[in-house]
């Protein structure tokens, strides 16, 4: 063995992760289903072995829906083949990840319309429509 080699490991990697994050998802889901209470699952925070993280992502697969985002970095929200299930990743401005999370919810609260956002929408159009007179409607109606 040169020195330069690599140091290969005969004993292998933990792959007891997977399963029990599944089970927490199904949980998760009934919680969902019977209480509608959502459930966020920091990926971050989990000791995953090489591998595991995309044996999870397979078993999940993917679903119908999907949305991306670009506010301070560029964010993906995916549904997974299981309807409640969403693979959520949010990037910086440099691309780097800076969060990966599993929500099970109806839908991700990264989609959901703040009041705040919803009351200046509705300000915004409120005085365009006054200030435009009849040039609001024609404009409207293309």
């Amino acid at each position: 063995m040169n020195s330069k080699d690599p140091i290969r490991s005969t004993i292998p990697y933990s792959r007891g992760n997977v399963r029990p994050l599944l089970n927490e998802i199904i949980h998760a889901l009934d919680r969902l289903l019977g209480d509608d209470e959502p459930t966020v699952i920091d990926l971050a925070s989990l000791p995953f072995a090489p591998g595991e993280l995309e044996e999870l992502e397979n078993a999940l697969g993917r679903g119908e829906l999907s949305a991306e985002l670009d506010a301070l970095g560029r964010s993906l929200i995916r549904e997974t083949a299981y309807p409640g299930v969403w693979w959520v990743e949010h990037r910086n401005t440099e691309g780097e990840l800076v969060g990966r999370y599993i929500e099970i919810t109806r839908s991700p609260e990264i989609l959901m319309s703040q009041d705040a956002d919803i009351g200046a929408g509705r300000a915004k159009l409120r005085d365009s429509f006054e200030n435009s007179g009849s040039e609001f409607n024609k404009e409207a109606g293309k």
